[in-house]
């Protein structure tokens, strides 16, 4: 499970490949092949988040709006506004945390217990799509005009020729 190529868990995203070269010198897509194999889409974004339903701090609350604003386009506020929510608040406490260890250099179980959340908050973010490799995961990152897509117009500029 996970051999070399298997396209795993731990993928190489294609713009990493794109930006260390191909092996072998091999010859690289040219510019009007790759405008051909894909067309990429704008995600829409939205201008207001959803309100937070339990109260948050001011790290928190800018984390809200930010992943609100970044990640609208696959964020569901139905479904998907606890997960934010739990996230925003790791953030509130790992500001109140750094002040303690900032604080107290001898603090060394509440220094564990800020990278402990640290990860959390890491994880929780890469779970929304707000890093690179996460959101290529999710196939959010771009969303390319397939060849369905190209048919559906034709056929749809074919009925309004015809009508």
């Amino acid at each position: 499970m996970g051999g070399k190529g298997s396209g795993g868990r731990n993928r190489k995203p294609d713009e990493a490949k794109a930006r260390v070269g191909y092996p072998g010198h091999a010859t690289r897509p040219t510019k009007a092949a790759q405008a051909k194999r894909a067309q990429v889409i704008g995600l829409p974004s939205v201008a207001a988040a959803p309100e937070p339903h339990r109260v948050l701090g001011d790290q928190g609350r800018n984390l809200w709006d930010r992943v609100w604003r970044s990640c609208a386009a696959w964020l569901r506020p139905e479904s998907d506004a606890e997960q934010v929510l739990i996230v925003c608040e790791q953030t509130d406490e790992r500001t109140r945390l750094r002040n303690l260890v900032l604080a107290d250099p001898l603090a060394h179980r509440e220094r564990k217990a800020l990278r402990e959340l640290e990860k959390q908050i890491a994880s929780g973010l890469a779970s929304l799509g707000m890093n690179p490799v996460d959101r290529g995961r999710l196939q959010v990152g771009e969303i390319k005009e397939n060849e369905f897509a190209k048919l559906h117009a034709r056929i749809a500029a074919r009925r309004a020729a015809q009508a």
